[in-house]
């Protein structure tokens, strides 16, 4: 038969034993509703792409690139102002309204681009652009370039542009972007939502906004 003591004991370390497992359990839920959100990179340089197999004119380009979890990207340039949408497909990356997210001024985007992965789910892609400044040119007559940063959602729920970081505005441009895609890429609406400009405005934003 047990002492008083001994049944102490057993019910002290059942109760331990509860305890870890509620803690457990606890963490677990935890973990689940906050995943890790990280980066990888892809690079949409013409070496690393291939041609959509359409006839390009003089002023028209366009080429796809391998992107990550069997995404493409589809990379269209047209008058010197380029598109870049995302895709599982060509043929769905040119149905988002990102294929259709032009500049009025002159602009190119960076080749390399950073996915913002939420646990190994990409959910949105950074791109720094460049934007031709008319009103600010050097010596020769051709306008300086504005670097913004474009927060692009994908898809499901649509792909079309989230957030614009003015990047000389703000010297952690890279941060602000980055917070932006984990914090609003998933819940942005396309086509409802406007694009959230965030930190300081600089000659970048009025650039992107100019019609």
């Amino acid at each position: 038969m047990r002492t008083h003591h001994q049944r102490l004991i057993v019910c002290s370390a059942v109760a331990v034993t509860l305890a870890a497992a509620g803690a457990l359990t606890a963490s677990t839920q935890d973990s689940s509703a906050k995943p890790v959100f990280g980066s990888s990179y892809s690079s949409a340089a013409a070496a690393n792409c291939w041609s959509d197999g359409k006839k390009e004119a003089d002023d028209h380009s366009s080429r796809v690139c391998r992107g990550k979890s069997g995404f493409v990207v589809s990379v269209d340039v047209v008058d010197m102002r380029q598109t870049v949408s995302i895709g599982h497909t060509l043929a769905e990356a040119a149905k988002e309204p990102a294929a259709e997210a032009w500049f009025a001024p002159f602009n190119s985007a960076a080749p390399r681009i950073e996915w913002r992965m939420a646990g190994s789910e990409p959910i949105a892609i950074i791109q720094r652009w460049q934007l031709a400044d008319q009103t600010d040119q050097d010596k020769n007559g051709r306008p300086r370039d504005k670097a913004l940063l474009i927060v692009t959602r994908l898809s499901p729920g649509g792909v079309c542009h989230v957030a614009y970081v003015d990047a000389a505005a703000n010297p952690n441009a890279n941060e602000l972007a980055r917070k932006a895609a984990d914090e609003s890429a998933r819940s942005f609406t396309c086509g409802k939502d406007q694009v959230k400009v965030i930190g300081k405005s600089g000659r970048a934003i009025e650039l992107a906004m100019q019609r």
